[in-house]
């Protein structure tokens, strides 16, 4: 390893968690399951039912095929490109405008992120993240070099970002402010208006706004938001400003139950996925070809949208259940997509300290706070008004790869660790 790559390792999260998933899991393996008592994962945002058979049927013929072994174009199947090019209408309504040549497929919506920034930011550049960010977003950046500034958010506002307090942050180094919504970790929901008002500060500014959409089947009203939505004026033909400086991102991987074919998307200005062509050339070539050719099969998308809004539903029934059966003390902030951010009751205990016990000793896995955000925290989080010791004490539970009676038990166990670590309670 150059010395180089060793000291940019040494720096943040990297030195300490890395990545964060695989360390939640080993304290997983200090439990002791039985028959009755399993252990309960409720740590990552993966889909916990398979894909329909229909998908299932076209990833068997198309794995089978002989054209399928080949590569494809840098950017992806052509026909699945123009496929789901038409298949955002049904999202972002009929009069969307993006079409094929603005989109690229990657491997894996963490890819789309990558090879986006390689692209937008060189080394010392800067882009902002609201906090909690979502923890690959962040390792990547400082893979790149690039600098994360962190745009804080506040409880009491659903851990929603703020246009005013990001201006704040914006400097000639400042290339792009990246969001995700609904969000990871936090389930916020962010409105059109809002991702609108996001859009327009970064035009304004001459830099991107990176907007990773990948839990964005999972919310009860659509569009999501209207940036791919044409206006019209007295001299021109309808037109579209999201090409000059919107990047949305998108993981096949939710929508469709199947993280490991790993797809994601970028939708972009044709003038910037020509850099990202030569940027995902030099990282993988093309993505996974079979489910390309899968998803691309005639009519395949509209049927699959079935099977999405079936599991739109069933996920929100989820997070009805948790609602409803978290003890009280157990305070949601947010909630919305895949995950619900919660508060937990004991005073003056980090939610890692916490998290760690629920594991090993209860066989409860779940993600602290401190996973999605620097070490050094305090004195910003003071200056807006918000206490170290408060914010320190939130968890993200998913809700997505677990049965309804599963988020029963773990609410149940919950109930159990008041009395279990005999700690204080607020």
């Amino acid at each position: 390893m150059s010395s180089s790559l060793s000291f940019r390792l040494s720096r943040g999260v990297l030195s300490t968690i890395s990545p964060p998933i695989p360390h939640a899991k080993s304290w997983g393996l200090e439990y002791k399951p039985t028959k009755t008592r399993p252990l309960l994962d409720m740590s990552q945002g993966v889909p916990g039912t398979p894909p329909s058979d229909v998908l299932l049927d076209a990833l068997s013929y198309s794995s089978s095929s002989r054209g399928s072994s080949g590569y494809c174009h840098v950017l992806g199947e052509p026909t699945l490109r123009s496929a789901f090019a038409k298949e955002m209408k049904t999202v972002y309504g009929p009069d969307m405008d993006v079409t094929q040549d603005d989109i690229a497929i990657t491997a894996g919506c963490n890819m789309a992120f990558v090879a986006t920034m390689m692209c937008l930011a060189d080394a010392g550049d800067e882009v902002v993240l609201p906090v909690p960010w979502y923890f690959n977003h962040q390792m990547s950046l400082n893979l790149l070099g690039i600098k994360t500034v962190p745009l804080y958010t506040r409880v009491n506002e659903g851990f929603l970002p703020s246009t005013s307090d990001c201006e704040n942050l914006i400097n000639p180094r400042t290339k792009a402010i990246a969001l995700v919504t609904p969000n990871n970790p936090t389930g916020a929901i962010y409105s059109p208006d809002l991702i609108s008002r996001f859009a327009e500060l970064a035009q304004k500014h001459k830099i991107a706004l990176v907007l990773d959409e990948t839990y964005r089947d999972f919310v009860d009203t659509m569009p999501p938001h209207n940036l791919f939505s044409p206006f019209h004026t007295e001299v021109s033909k309808p037109s579209s400003l999201w090409r000059s400086n919107v990047i949305h991102l998108f993981s096949f991987s939710k929508s469709y139950c199947f993280p490991g074919h790993r797809l994601g998307l970028i939708a972009a200005s044709p003038h910037l996925l020509k850099h990202v062509t030569t940027t995902l050339d030099c990282l993988q070539i093309c993505a996974p070809r079979p489910p390309q050719l899968a998803l691309a099969s005639p009519g395949l998308l509209p049927i699959l949208r079935q099977s999405i809004q079936a599991g739109a539903q069933s996920l929100k029934t989820r997070h009805d259940i948790f609602h409803k059966h978290l003890p009280p003390g157990w305070t949601i902030g947010s909630q919305g997509g895949y995950f619900a951010f919660v508060k937990h009751p004991f005073v003056g205990i980090p939610a890692i300290t916490l998290c760690q016990r629920l594991a090993e000793e209860l066989g409860v896995l779940v993600l602290p706070m401190q996973f999605f955000c620097d070490d050094n925290v305090g004195p910003d989080l003071e200056s807006l008004g918000q206490s170290k010791k408060d914010w320190e004490r939130w968890i993200r539970f998913s809700v997505a790869n677990v049965s309804d009676d599963m988020v029963k038990q773990v609410c149940g166990r919950l109930h159990e660790c008041e009395q279990h670590l005999g700690w204080n309670v607020e």
